[in-house]
C-alpha cells in the first residue's frame, strides 16, 4: 500500500519483524486523523500476515509523537467530537494479537504518550520525554492517558502529571515502570528490533495467548485472571508447538516452531 504519513517495512535482519515509522517530521509526528487511519491499517495488515511475529512502532530521534494534531480540534464543538469518535479506532490497536513494541526517542506527549502506552512494551532512548500536557491547552487526556498512567504509576503521580502537564524523563519513566529499558539514542531502535527479534523466535501461538493473559490482568480481578491464564495454558497442549517444544527440551536440541 502507498502511505503518506507513515513508512512501513520489514526489519532487514529478521523479516519476521514488521515495522511502522510515524513520518510527519515537520509536525513532530502529530497524530492526525489520516495518520492514525494509515497506522491502524498497516498494523492490522502485519497482524494478519502469518510471516510476521512481532511489530515495532517508532518515530524519529526528535519525536516519537508530540501529540494530537491540534489544528483538527481547535474549532470543534462537543457534538462534532462525539460524532467523530476518533479514539474509538485506537481500540483496534489494543486488539492486535501480536506483540507491538514502541521505540521512543524525543517527545512522546499527549496522544503520543497514550499511543506508546497502548503498545505492549516500550524501549526508550535517553532523550525520551513522556507526558500528558493536555491541561495546558484547556482539555485533558482522551485516549487512555488518565487510565493507563494511573494503572502504571499509581494515583498520586498520575494525578500530578495530568493536572500539571509536567514531563517524565526517560530515566524517571524507567524507574517508575513505564518503559522496559533506556539506552543511548544512537541505538534505541536497534534495541527495540533486538527485543522484537527475540520474541519473533518464540512459538507464535504461545506468544499470542501469553500476551492475552498479561493484558487480562489489567482489566479483571485476580480470580478471573487466574482462570483465564489456566485455560490458555491448557489450550496450548493442543498445539504442535507444545509437543515440539517439550520434545526438543528432552532431546536437548533447538525447537523448530511451526506456529500450529
Amino acid at each position: 500500500m502507498d502511505f503518506q504519513y507513515i513508512r512501513v517495512y520489514r526489519y532487514e535482519a529478521d523479516p519476521r519483524v514488521g515495522a511502522v515509522q510515524l513520518n510527519r517530521p515537520d509536525k513532530l509526528n502529530a497524530l492526525s486523523l489520516p495518520l492514525m487511519e494509515e497506522l491502524i491499517t498497516a498494523l492490522e495488515a502485519f497482524d494478519a500476515d502469518p510471516d510476521i511475529r512481532c511489530m515495532v512502532l517508532h518515530g524519529n530521534e526528535r519525536a516519537f509523537a508530540a501529540g494530537a494534531d491540534i489544528d483538527e480540534m481547535a474549532q470543534a464543538d462537543s457534538v462534532e467530537m462525539l460524532l467523530r469518535d476518533q479514539f474509538r479506532k485506537w481500540e483496534r490497536i489494543a486488539a492486535l494479537k501480536k506483540p507491538l513494541i514502541a521505540a521512543v526517542s524525543g517527545y512522546a506527549l499527549g496522544g503520543g504518550c497514550e499511543l506508546a502506552m497502548l503498545c505492549d512494551m516500550i524501549i526508550a532512548s535517553d532523550t525520551a520525554q513522556f507526558g500528558q500536557p493536555e491541561i495546558n491547552i484547556g482539555v485533558m487526556p482522551g485516549a487512555g492517558g488518565t487510565q493507563r498512567l494511573t494503572r502504571t504509576l499509581g494515583k498520586a503521580l498520575a494525578m500530578e502529571l495530568v493536572l500539571t502537564g509536567r514531563f517524565l524523563s526517560a530515566q524517571e519513566a524507567y524507574r517508575l515502570g513505564l518503559v522496559n529499558r533506556v539506552v543511548p539514542a544512537e541505538i534505541y531502535l536497534q534495541e527495540a528490533f533486538a527485543l522484537a527479534s527475540t520474541i519473533a523466535s518464540k512459538p507464535p501461538i504461545a506468544v499470542r495467548l501469553a500476551k492475552e493473559a498479561v493484558l487480562k490482568a489489567l482489566s479483571t480481578p485476580l480470580e478471573i485472571g487466574l482462570e483465564f491464564e489456566r485455560k490458555n495454558f491448557y489450550l496450548l497442549f493442543s498445539t504442535a508447538d507444545q509437543k515440539e517444544g517439550m520434545q526438543a527440551f528432552q532431546q536437548k536440541r533447538p525447537p523448530q516452531w511451526r506456529g500450529r
